[in-house]
């Protein structure tokens, strides 16, 4: 097996705790360029490494009404840009094997969908990039699976994995985020993400004018998923952000503010520097004597 990279080094040694943040696809160069210089600088202010995050196909998405990005030759062309313009690393996110050489090639960190969390080939095939692989827990999934799915890719060659909760499914339309995931995904042996925007989705919970449904959300609820995840003890935090999220074009209802992006990871900072998450708590149960 080859050797962990330098980038997935820093992020699993990161205190405390490393940020995947950006908005969640791609809408026009200009925007894109003008979030990674907001966010970078919120980052770097206030000393969380960073990761930025966008999509160049949101393939999924519950409505084929949905806008779905500029796709996968130009996206990444800008994402190249983000990267050379700010120095900062990447991560997007894969929907088939045959983008996965393609993306490797400008991703520091390949996202794979919830959807998709046990799709072997997808796996492999993102694996065999050497990049880092973000896996997230698919929503109808128990969270041992994440065990095998991280397995699948340490087996192809690959050390560089990640682990990432984003809710489980509450009945038809509405997400829950079950704390004790956090604490058992830990058995993958690899840095475990908590994705606390895409977590407060109510999937195909909106009904569109004209007919069709598409994912609502929760937003307002977001910092309650966030405060729980750094007191718990996670390793990193996936959020996505945006400077209009009434005007997103996809996700807007779980897109946190931009103006609020500061003020809530300093308050998530503070909680994580407090809390002892990170460490299992030695329970002693030897009878107790005076």
């Amino acid at each position: 097996m080859a050797a962990t990279s330098p980038l997935y080094n820093q992020l699993k040694a990161a205190e405390p705790f490393f940020l995947l943040a950006g908005p969640n696809v791609i809408e026009s160069e200009e925007h894109i360029l003008r979030m990674a210089k907001h966010i970078k600088d919120i980052a770097t202010k206030i000393g969380l490494p960073l990761v930025f995050k966008s999509s160049f196909d949101k393939a999924n998405r519950t409505s084929s009404k949905s806008f779905r990005g500029p796709g996968m030759a130009e996206g990444l062309k800008i994402l190249e840009k983000v990267k050379v313009a700010y120095d900062l690393p990447i991560v997007t996110d894969v929907h088939e094997s045959i983008q996965c050489e393609a993306v490797g090639k400008v991703a520091d960190i390949i996202q794979i969908p919830a959807f998709l969390c046990r799709q072997t080939d997808l796996l492999v095939a993102a694996a065999q990039t050497g990049k880092i692989i973000n896996i997230k827990k698919g929503q109808f999934c128990a969270p041992s699976v994440m065990e095998n799915s991280a397995e699948k890719v340490k087996l192809a060659g690959n050390p560089n994995v990640m682990v990432c909760e984003r809710g489980t499914m509450f009945g038809y339309n509405d997400l829950i985020v079950d704390p004790r995931n956090f604490e058992w995904m830990r058995e993958a042996n690899c840095p475990v993400v908590a994705d606390i925007t895409h977590a407060l989705q109510q999937p195909a919970g909106k009904k569109l004018e004209g007919g069709g449904v598409a994912s609502g959300g929760l937003r307002e609820l977001i910092p309650c998923i966030a405060r729980t995840a750094v007191a718990v003890g996670v390793d990193g935090i996936f959020m996505e952000v945006h400077d209009d999220p009434l005007s997103a074009p996809v996700d807007g209802p779980t897109q946190w503010p931009l103006r609020h992006l500061e003020e809530l990871l300093e308050e998530l900072i503070a909680i994580a520097r407090v809390t002892k998450g990170k460490q299992r708590f030695q329970i002693d149960l030897t009878p107790y004597r005076e």
